[in-house]
C-alpha cells in the first residue's frame, strides 16, 4: 500500500530446488557456494546452463537457482540437493536459472537483462504497477495457468527500483 504508484513490480515463479551463489573473477568461474554454505564449484562446472567463462574483467557475483526441469516442485528440490550430494556421476537433467546479481547497483529489471546477455538462463517475469494486480496473478498461478514450465511452490514479488530495495 505504500508504494508508489508507477513502481514496478515483477512476477517471477518461485523454484523449488537449491539455492547456489556463483563468483567469477575476471570472466571465470571461481567459486559456487551452496545455501549451507558448502563450495561446489566442482559439481556445477557441470551443468551446461552455468557459463565457465564471461567476457568480464571484474568480479560478478550471481545468484540463481539449480533445479530439475520438467519435474514437480517437491521432486526438482530433492534432485536438485541429491545432485549437490553426489560424489560422482549423475543422470538425471539439473539446470540452472539466474535471477539476481549480488555485487550490482542495477534494478532487477536491468540485472536480468544483463545475466541474459552474459549467457545465463533468466526466468520469466510478468511486469506490473499495482500490487493488487499481484493477487490476481497469484490466482492464476493457483489455478495452474501461469509459470507452467518451472517446478515452481509459488511466486516471488520483486520491487524492481534498487534504492527501495537497500532500505
Amino acid at each position: 500500500r505504500g508504494l508508489l504508484a508507477d513502481t514496478r513490480l515483477l512476477i517471477e515463479p518461485k523454484i523449488d530446488g537449491c539455492a547456489v551463489a556463483l563468483q567469477y573473477r575476471d570472466g571465470i568461474l571461481e567459486k559456487a557456494i551452496s545455501r549451507k554454505g558448502a563450495d561446489v564449484t566442482s559439481k556445477l562446472i557441470k551443468v551446461q546452463d552455468i557459463p565457465d567463462h564471461l567476457p568480464l574483467r571484474r568480479v560478478l557475483q550471481v545468484r540463481g537457482e539449480l533445479y530439475a526441469p520438467n519435474q514437480i516442485s517437491n521432486i526438482s528440490q530433492k534432485i536438485s540437493s541429491g545432485f549437490l550430494r553426489a560424489k560422482e556421476g549423475f543422470s538425471e537433467s539439473i539446470s540452472f536459472c539466474a535471477f539476481q546479481i549480488l555485487n550490482s547497483k542495477l534494478n532487477q529489471y536491468e540485472s536480468k537483462k544483463s545475466l541474459a546477455k552474459l549467457g545465463f538462463t533468466i526466468l520469466e517475469d510478468i511486469s506490473c504497477n499495482c500490487t493488487s494486480q499481484v493477487q490476481v496473478f497469484r490466482q492464476k498461478w493457483l489455478e495452474g495457468n501461469l509459470f507452467r514450465k518451472y517446478p515452481a511452490d509459488g511466486i516471488v514479488v520483486k520491487i524492481n527500483s534498487r534504492k527501495l530495495q537497500l532500505i
